[in-house]
């Protein structure tokens, strides 16, 4: 059995941790580009929130999407973007002043989603992911991957823009 070791470091100072530019190879592996849930929490908001509310705890918590969750059942049930808030969505979809639009009026249902396999997501590059948004014409994709009882599972979450960014950068 080995033993983990303590060492001195040589230096005097080091990069404060997240200030260092970020960018991605469109070579790099398309995994390197998801956000992980098994790294980090995802965002989540109750489908019975009002719209505007949703859109003001998406840009506390820094992102440009949340899943809806029904709180009854605490299960995910859509997905929520800014676009989706910021659009012409709002106006089009109900008949309803905006301050009392919800949620669930709006939000990606689970049987609409397009998904990616985690899987298939290993096998690729940044450029496919790129590319694949390009056809899709979506903000966000949704990762899944399959349980040990053959249920999809949330795994992580692909962001157009993010992409866009990274790959800019």
């Amino acid at each position: 059995m080995s033993h983990l070791s303590l060492h001195k470091l040589q230096v005097d100072t080091l990069n404060v941790p997240g200030t260092e530019p970020w960018h991605a190879e469109p070579s790099a592996p398309a995994i390197t580009v998801m956000t992980d849930f098994r790294e980090r929490a995802s965002v989540t908001i109750a489908e019975t929130v009002p719209i505007d509310a949703a859109l003001v705890h998406m840009r506390h918590a820094g992102v440009r999407s949340a899943f809806a969750i029904d709180e009854e059942r605490h299960m995910v049930v859509g997905l929520i973007t800014a676009y989706d808030i910021t659009s012409e969505k709002p106006l089009l979809a109900v008949h309803t002043p905006r301050s009392q639009v919800l949620v669930r009026d709006l939000m990606q249902r689970i049987g609409d989603w397009a998904v990616v396999h985690y899987e298939d997501l290993e096998r690729h590059t940044v450029a496919a992911v790129a590319h694949l948004f390009a056809e899709a014409g979506v903000s966000h994709l949704p990762v899944v991957e399959t349980d040990a009882k053959g249920k999809p599972v949330l795994r992580g979450l692909l962001s157009a823009a993010r992409i866009k960014k990274l790959l800019a950068s």
